[in-house]
């Protein structure tokens, strides 16, 4: 199978507006017989952009902005209890940078986890008293434990996570999967976004669900909790919705005959995003209405999920959004920055997440969908082992920490019930099956059927990808 690559130059256009006009079914039928194959045939026309047969379908990322404490979450370490207030070992750092909010400091205590760890499940895994609710989806899991990258601040580390490039301007994920396999619902964006509203904390900024050089239909399109969903989406005051549609048709008509003129595909997708935004009209109210959920439904997202805009509120919309077929759903938390007073703010960044996540997991299994969803959770990168700021008997803070942290995954093909990867005793370093972004990224693309080598696009002399030049899938955590 080919690659994806679409060169930029005006005879890529004309040949692409040569095959648009041209009958595809032709192409489909060669297709076959040159496979030798007419089963191929029904494979591309069911999945034109894979490489191979997927695992999943679609993806739900719950991104929580800021940097989640792994050790006060996820990775039980005693150690830093035993060792509370001693020196972090120089042994242990080497010559690790630290941040400007650290690297002043006269001394680097160890803090110890103010919460208590247990096991659950059949799997055994570990697990702090703030996360009463995971403790019924560790079974469903696959920790990844060694997540590690080389940004240390914030924008590049998330725009990394986000593009595979720490320097803004590439294409985010959610376009990267639009661009290569397209949407299987032609009433909804295939890439949606959801902020938790009134969060606080390091700012998201747009271009990280933008399309960079790639078409800017693949960007993605954000869902705001209340009344209006998408701004400017519904129809003035006075405005009918036969009006509205002759309105398009007329603006159609100019744009189509600009392209002819003129060729650019920018006015073609100018036309499809009219289109999408008028059927948007109906098809937005219809999944963002929740009346139609059963009282069950918000006793296990929990009651926040009444409220629009809440990241509960936004797990459920997550899961009617994936029942509609959206491929690429992407949720942002923010409030996980702990600099200081962390105890107490983590506590209440997990009580926001910690129902609603393990809901949406359990909720998508019960429904037969987990199977091909995928479900990530995690942050751009974790938190230090030692205190920033002054250490007190019921108070500490943590610094940024790029070497070692934890993301999850469920569904979609990803083994449950499995921890992979291993830091050291003191949470500070890699010691076993290390998991950089880009084969974080590798992976998930894997998932979705994508060879992440072959997704490029030609820009500026060069063939681009998610995963830049790295990248290994793991396939020891895929069924």
């Amino acid at each position: 199978m080919m690659s994806y690559s679409r060169p930029n130059d005006p005879l890529s256009v004309n040949r692409r507006l040569f095959f648009k006009n041209s009958c595809t079914g032709v192409g489909v039928a060669a297709l076959a017989s040159m496979l030798g194959s007419e089963s191929a045939a029904a494979t591309a026309t069911a999945n034109p952009g894979t490489h191979f047969a997927p695992k999943a379908k679609r993806i739900i990322y719950l991104f929580q902005s800021g940097g989640p404490a792994q050790q006060d979450l996820f990775d039980y370490k005693p150690l830093l209890n035993d060792m509370n207030g001693k020196e972090l070992p120089a042994t242990v750092r080497g010559e690790q940078r630290l941040t400007g909010m650290s690297v002043n400091q006269s001394s680097l205590p160890l803090a110890g986890s103010q919460f208590k760890f247990s096991q659950h499940g059949q799997s055994g895994a570990w697990l702090s008293e703030l996360l009463p609710h995971h403790r019924e989806i560790v079974d469903d899991v696959c920790f990844v434990k060694s997540m590690y990258t080389e940004a240390i601040n914030h924008d590049p580390a998330i725009t990394m996570f986000q593009t595979g490039s720490q320097i803004a301007g590439r294409p985010s994920m959610g376009a990267w999967l639009s661009y290569g396999l397209g949407s299987d619902n032609e009433e909804l964006p295939a890439f949606i976004v959801l902020v938790s509203a009134g969060q606080g904390g390091q700012p998201l900024y747009s271009r990280l669900w933008g399309n960079g050089f790639l078409d800017s239909k693949y960007q993605g399109v954000q869902f705001r909790g209340g009344q209006d969903p998408v701004l400017y989406l519904s129809n003035p005051e006075g405005v009918s919705s036969a009006r509205r549609r002759a309105q398009l048709d007329a603006i159609s008509s100019l744009n189509q005959h600009q392209f002819q003129k003129e060729l650019d595909p920018e006015i073609e997708s100018r036309i499809a995003q009219y289109e999408m935004a008028y059927r948007m009209q109906t098809s937005v109210p219809e999944a963002t209405n929740f009346s139609d959920e059963p009282e069950s439904t918000f006793e296990l997202y929990g009651e926040d999920a009444r409220t629009p805009g809440t990241f509960a509120a936004n797990c459920l919309l997550a899961r009617r959004l994936a029942e509609r077929d959206v491929r690429f759903i992407q949720l942002y938390h923010q409030g996980w920055d702990q600099h200081s007073n962390l105890p107490k703010q983590i506590k209440g960044q997990a009580k926001e997440t910690d129902q609603s996540s393990a809901a949406l997991v359990k909720d998508l299994k019960q429904r037969g969908l987990l199977d091909d969803t995928l479900v990530i959770w995690g942050g751009e990168f974790g938190r230090t082992s030692y205190t920033q700021g002054v250490l007190t008997n019921n108070n500490y803070g943590r610094d940024h920490h790029p070497r070692c942290f934890t993301t999850w995954m469920a569904g979609g093909g990803i083994k449950p019930g499995i921890t992979h990867g291993v830091t050291d005793e003191f949470g500070y370093n890699v010691v076993e099956d290390g998991v950089h972004v880009h084969d974080f990224n590798a992976t998930i693309l894997h998932l979705m059927g994508i060879d992440h080598e072959r997704l490029t696009f030609k820009y500026q002399g060069r063939r681009f990808r998610l995963t830049d030049v790295h990248g290994d899938v793991l396939h020891n955590i895929i069924t």
